[in-house]
């Protein structure tokens, strides 16, 4: 974006320039609903964009046959430049079945476990210079993989941070710090700094989130600060000269921690809501859900892991700190899915929805740390607010209820699927416009029109990694990257067309709204509106 240095914004820089379904004129106005709606008078229009084709000269070993791979395998038919005799994919599971399609077009496929003993042997007869490894896997160490790749030149995308053998593993006796995505992420830099250079690209936790969110964080910001300089009737105060020369800089130069901090952005939720609901009911003793659900139960019953904002000014009860690295985070010593928040999505309201450790609680508090010396200057609150189906809820009730034990039998919605959607956006709160939230309003009937069989939870996903893959092939010598690392428009042009509507749109909701619990004024409760947008504003349990 290129500003006047005289600090002058131009009317057709409005904001909200992400929305795909948008009212005519320059970004959001007085129209808007104090609840970040749009008015049912103004007009929309769909945008679409164009698709171009994905050049890969290489070979393409995809790790994982499960839900989301069975989604990217038709997007990666549709869209890879490439001969697709190339192309593996590889599970162990016996249920595991990859797109008939794909097969037909020249692919192959192969029933195999990995482990650490057979990892080389496994990978080198598959995989060499210039080559692309995705893996959609869990309980396979990145480390491992990442190093393997980088010794052998091959180009690495994967949308989890994972260890050898993990999900199922007997924690009770690690430290709740140790049990952290924030550990994982230290390690991985650890490695990283002894390659002595960049080396063949290597995006790790690049899905729907970790992934997209880090993306519409940088819409949002962009978006947040463009309105507070061209619609100036919408701030609480006027901006003196010395803020807003600040904020003009900032965007011009798309230095997005300074964005944040001249926003004064000061929480920033991955806000969720999925109400796709199937024809078929939970049953007792089966877990049912959208995703992955070995990786959500991992997720799940690990610790409660979130950025830590420089406005905070007190640890939550159970809080862990970190010692060595950029200290960007806490973790509480309770399952993240026994964890809840408010928060506030544009078609569902306020929500409440549990902290479930991501990763991008990690990286984007920590690429919005504006620092002075090795002292944080400023810093965002981070963290996932998850509101899954209402089957997966009843679902992780019922594993509380055993003692945290996986039900036996599992079932991943798909067809069975009548109606719903995938809401999933970044909510940006306490700047001087008060909220705004970015993201994706994908439905199951849009989903399926795009992507027959799938849902719109694993197409959100598999449109993330399409999006990495295309920035990948283009930047092949990054070396170690984090989603926030990469080109936000580059990715979004890829996956955005898979992804619904999605606005980017302001929002009066606070915490302290649509509180109705009845004996607050009993137990005093009810937190000082001085601190709206601290942590235990939003705690509810």
């Amino acid at each position: 974006m290129n500003l006047p240095s005289t600090g002058a914004v131009p009317a057709s820089q409005a904001a909200a320039h992400f929305t795909k379904l948008r009212a005519s004129g320059h970004g959001p106005t007085d129209e808007h609903s104090a609840a970040g709606q749009r008015s049912a008078h103004q007009p929309a229009t769909r945008v679409t964009v164009a698709q171009p084709r994905i050049p890969l000269q290489g070979r393409l070993l995809l790790l994982g046959c499960g839900s989301v791979s069975r989604c990217l395998q038709p997007l990666l038919l549709r869209h890879l430049d490439m001969d697709l005799a190339k192309l593996t994919v590889l599970d162990f599971d016996d249920r595991a079945t990859p797109d008939a399609d794909l097969m037909e077009a020249g692919a192959s496929f192969v029933r195999h476990r990995i482990t650490p003993e057979n990892m080389d042997a496994t990978l080198r007869g598959r995989l060499g210079p210039g080559d692309l490894l995705v893996n959609l896997t869990w309980d396979i160490d990145t480390g491992d993989l990442i190093q393997w790749s980088q010794d052998h030149g091959v180009l690495y995308v994967d949308t989890s941070v994972e260890l050898w053998d993990n999900t199922f593993a007997d924690h009770a006796a690690t430290d709740p710090t140790d049990r952290t995505l924030y550990v994982r992420h230290m390690d991985l830099r650890r490695r990283a700094a002894t390659w002595g250079h960049r080396g063949p690209t290597a995006v790790v936790e690049h899905g729907a989130n970790p992934g997209l969110v880090s993306h519409w964080t940088k819409v949002a910001l962009t978006d947040i600060a463009t309105a507070m300089l061209v619609e100036p009737d919408r701030l609480p105060a006027p901006l003196d000269p010395a803020r807003r020369a600040r904020l003009v800089a900032a965007l011009a130069e798309a230095d997005f921690a300074r964005l944040a901090m001249e926003t004064r952005t000061k929480v920033i939720h991955i806000s969720e809501r999925d109400t796709q609901i199937s024809d078929r009911p939970k049953e007792v003793g089966e877990f049912v859900n959208t995703w992955s659900i070995a990786g959500f139960f991992e997720e799940g019953t690990a610790t409660a892991e979130l950025g830590w904002g420089t406005h905070e000014r007190r640890l939550p009860p159970g809080a862990h700190t970190h010692t060595d690295g950029p200290r960007n985070q806490i973790c509480l010593a309770r399952p993240g899915m026994d964890t809840y928040v408010r928060s506030w999505v544009p078609l569902g309201g306020q929500i409440e929805g549990m902290v479930i450790r991501h990763g991008e609680a990690f990286t984007i508090s920590d690429h919005l740390t504006v620092w002075d010396g090795d002292r944080p200057r400023y810093r965002p609150t981070v963290h996932y607010a998850y509101l899954p189906t209402d089957a997966a809820m009843a679902s992780l009730h019922e594993c509380r209820m055993t003692g945290y034990r996986l039900q036996d039998r599992q079932r991943i919605m798909a067809d069975d699927i009548v109606s719903g959607a995938d809401e999933l956006g970044v909510l940006l709160l306490g700047h001087d416009l008060g909220g705004w939230w970015t993201g994706s309003q994908l439905d199951i009937k849009e989903a399926r029109e795009l992507v027959p069989h799938q849902n719109a939870t694993t197409l959100q996903v598999a449109a993330s990694v399409l999006g990495a893959v295309a920035w990948m092939l283009r930047n092949p010598n990054r070396g170690l990257c984090v989603p926030d690392d990469l080109d936000h428009e580059a990715v979004l042009e890829v996956a955005g067309p898979y992804l619904g509507p999605c606005p980017s749109i302001p929002t009066s909701w606070t915490p302290l709204a649509q509180r109705g619990y009845p004996f607050e004024q009993v137990t005093g409760s009810r937190p000082h509106d001085e601190d709206v947008w601290q942590f235990t504003s939003f705690l509810t349990q």
